[in-house]
């Protein structure tokens, strides 16, 4: 009987003859796995991958991950101040109804929809559907500063971060001043310190409206900045009373500041003030008062008068702060000097006396009135002089016109020269007949 045998390779799985060819479903598979890496996102991107539960992708792998292409997560970053309330918001565009939850820096699920596995109460929930979970945080702490996950349940699963930073303002802001009472012209140290802030804190200085330059140091403790700024002022008496005012520049408060009033002391300012007379000359016989004014921190505790390179004259009465002669004359002629004291210092101020003649006011005023009346006279006689002479200078020039007139008269009429010649004479002859006299 004869028998059939099987060429051996004609079946798919390989043997010493030709090598097997594989199932063109097999084949579009693995093109198909090929086309689809596991790919990884930058920081905010969790990383993308399909596996199969069988170790290799299959094509319902495929088709899932390809639906799951059309969904965004999207988040935003919190700053939260320390102590305030912080939002956490997981959002999805093109929503297809996939579950959301959050995690936080531990990666244990805060929400799970909307189901709370974690204990801390402090999270609530503020809203949820298919598009959206946002989460609170109630008295937030620095402890709670890190990374939160959304992760959204896609295939392949989709997961962003969201950073929270948690600000500290300052607990204590102080100024501490070198010294409480500072000398007029002396340089003193001020420091503001502003303790356990964070970020590190920004101190500026003023005085008064006036922005100064301090130089600032900076110390970290764990994860608070301790922040110290010096400032260095040279004080005036103008300074006294001036606040000088030490502000914080940090995000997470606004105008806090401290401030010190300065308090310098300094020597007396004097002046001299002539009560009597009160304008015009001392002149001898008169008498003189004058006032020694002085202002000082503090206020000057000895005010006197003296006479400079010389001794004061017996008749002079001083009385505190006022110098009084009742009746001037030239032996006061000098310098009196006020001098006032006080803890700083001590300052003076002059006065140059002196005494004129009795009438030395009067004669000056007599001459003054004399120029005045000779001046007036004088203006007055050359005005009339110039009216005169312009009235001589009009008669004189009408008078002369009407003497040539006449002394040519007749000869307008003459037919020849001779003729003219005897009518000019003729005219002589009339005009002796009728003079005229100029004065």
């Amino acid at each position: 009987m004869a028998s059939r045998t099987e060429p051996s390779g004609c079946s798919g799985r390989g043997g010493g003859g030709a090598p097997g060819i594989l199932p063109l479903p097999l084949l579009l598979l693995l093109a198909a796995a090929a086309l689809v890496p596991r790919a990884y996102g930058d920081r905010r991107n969790m990383k993308f991958e399909v596996i199969s539960s069988r170790g290799s992708p299959d094509l319902t792998d495929i088709l899932m991950l390809q639906s799951g292409d059309g969904q965004n997560l999207v988040t935003e970053d919190v700053t939260v101040v320390e102590g305030e309330v912080a939002t956490i918001s997981c959002r999805v565009k093109n929503s297809d109804d996939s579950v959301i939850q959050l995690l936080n820096p531990n990666r244990q699920t805060i929400y799970f929809k909307d189901f709370r596995p974690l204990k801390d109460s402090r999270f609530q929930l503020v809203n949820f559907s298919n598009s959206e979970l946002r989460v609170s945080l109630t008295n937030v702490s620095v402890s709670d500063e890190g990374r939160y996950f959304c992760q959204l349940y896609t295939d392949p699963p989709q997961e962003i971060y969201t950073t929270m930073t948690v600000l500290v303002p300052p607990r204590n802001l102080v100024i501490d001043i070198q010294k409480d009472i500072a000398t007029e012209g002396e340089e003193i140290e001020l420091n503001c310190t502003a303790m356990a802030s964070r970020p590190a804190t920004k101190i500026r200085w003023f005085k008064g409206n006036k922005e100064l330059r301090g130089k600032s140091e900076v110390e970290q403790w764990s994860d608070m900045f301790t922040v110290t700024s010096q400032l260095l002022l040279t004080v005036g008496r103008e300074d006294d009373g001036v606040p000088v005012i030490c502000l914080v520049d940090h995000p997470a408060v606004k105008d806090l500041q401290t401030q010190r009033y300065l308090e310098v002391i300094y020597k007396p300012q004097v002046r001299v003030l002539q009560n009597y007379p009160l304008q015009g000359l001392t002149r001898e016989g008169e008498p003189l008062e004058l006032t020694c004014t002085a202002f000082g921190k503090p206020q000057p505790t000895e005010v006197k008068w003296l006479r400079v390179d010389d001794e004061m004259p017996q008749h002079v009465v001083v009385s505190g702060s006022n110098l009084l002669i009742n009746n001037l004359n030239k032996t006061d002629n000098g310098t009196y000097r006020c001098e006032a004291s006080n803890a700083v210092g001590k300052s003076s101020a002059d006065y140059m006396l002196f005494v004129y003649d009795s009438r030395a006011g009067d004669e000056g005023s007599i001459r003054a009135v004399d120029h005045a009346v000779i001046g007036g006279v004088v203006a007055v006689v050359v005005f009339a002089m110039l009216c005169l002479l312009i009235i001589l200078g009009r008669y004189f020039a009408r008078h002369k016109g009407t003497y040539f007139t006449h002394e040519a008269k007749g000869a307008d009429d003459a037919a020849d020269a001779d003729t003219a010649i005897i009518n000019a004479e003729g005219g002589q002859n009339n005009s002796e007949e009728k003079k005229e006299y100029f004065i």
